[in-house]
């Protein structure tokens, strides 16, 4: 397990290293590396989802390591607390960005190799702490150095807590 301390809570993470392994493995190397400490949540988008793991409070974007390829074939559907990968419209473009959803998005779900139907990988769920999650999608958003739906105050992951059964993998 996962968890993200957040100057608003803290939630914690299960991944799905069976469905999406690279993945999976992908964010866990992120979250050792201690990338993840410092991003905000920087897209939040109530009735929708809210998307943290690359930018730091002034909006810039931290270097990532090389993109990854998409799993969202692998049968998890974009459901309420379940965590997938952001990516571009590229569908092979993701690398440590990822969001929360806080609706069912079946519409971002898998349904073809091509490029409509790539979808966005489901990776992992909310085992604790979706009532953070609850309060951070409900917080008032503005425009920001060139972005939307930019919390109008700092989302700041200020630790991350590795449980000892993933750091052993």
């Amino acid at each position: 397990m996962i968890t993200f301390r957040t100057n608003m809570g803290d939630f914690s993470i299960e991944l799905d290293f069976d469905k999406a392994p690279l993945t999976a493995a992908n964010f866990l190397q992120y979250a050792v590396d201690d990338y993840y400490t410092g991003t905000i949540f920087h897209r939040v988008i109530n009735g929708f989802m809210v998307q943290g793991g690359g930018m730091i409070a002034d909006m810039s974007q931290k270097e990532t390591r090389d993109c990854i390829e998409n799993e969202a074939d692998n049968g998890l559907t974009n459901d309420i607390g379940t965590l997938a990968m952001a990516r571009t419209g590229e569908p092979h473009s993701a690398s440590s960005q990822f969001f929360v959803n806080v609706a069912d998005n079946g519409f971002l779900n898998h349904s073809g190799k091509n490029m409509q139907g790539w979808g966005y990988a489901v990776f992992g769920k909310i085992v604790d702490g979706m009532d953070v999650i609850e309060k951070i999608k409900g917080v008032s958003t503005g425009n920001q150095g060139g972005h939307g739906d930019v919390p109008d105050d700092t989302i700041e992951i200020t630790e991350t807590v590795i449980s000892d059964e993933y750091a052993a993998k």
